[in-house]
């Protein structure tokens, strides 16, 4: 873990040093769990902070952080003769620790992925995992809008959800 947070403290470090060459973006993005998590989870909600420099002509490449959390939705359970429950399944946190990058089809049109590592975050034990995330979008020099597909993939089982999204560009 000690690790992967200096990795990250390094890429940002460098990132900052060539700050003359790229740009920053802060943003937000909300999505609906998928897969393993669909039936226990209502929403995701999260921040997003990255750092890109230009790469070529009309590709970026950076790092990028924030946090991202699925919601837990409240399930009932009967367990017979008049007896029932109802559990509150906790939030989820995830600190995401990875690498981005973004090719411009066109002025306004782009696709981009996000790999790495998300770093656990929530109440209670959990682990953290591999993160991806794939995503479309429209751009203008000052803002984005995505769609995209986030997974954070550990031990066999996924956290994922259908994301939109929205950046602003410093």
């Amino acid at each position: 873990m000690k690790k992967v947070i200096l990795a990250a403290v390094a890429v940002f470090a460098f990132s900052f040093a060539n700050a003359q060459e790229g740009k920053f973006k802060l943003g937000a993005h909300v999505g609906l769990p998928m897969g393993d998590i669909k039936d226990s989870y209502s929403l995701n909600l999260g921040v997003d902070v990255a750092y890109l420099w230009d790469v070529a002509d009309q590709f970026k490449a950076g790092v990028t952080t924030g946090y991202t959390a699925y919601l837990g939705k409240t399930e009932t359970f009967d367990f017979g003769f008049g007896i029932s429950g109802e559990i509150k399944n906790p939030t989820i946190g995830f600190i995401p620790v990875a690498g981005t990058a973004q090719y411009s089809l066109s002025d306004n049109l782009f696709v981009g992925a996000d790999l790495g590592y998300a770093i656990y975050a929530g109440e209670g034990e959990g682990d953290g995992g591999f993160l991806y995330q794939p995503k479309f979008g429209y751009q203008t020099e000052k803002i984005e809008f995505y769609a995209g597909y986030k997974g954070i993939s550990s031990d066999g089982a996924t956290a994922a959800s259908i994301n939109l999204g929205f950046n602003y560009k410093f």
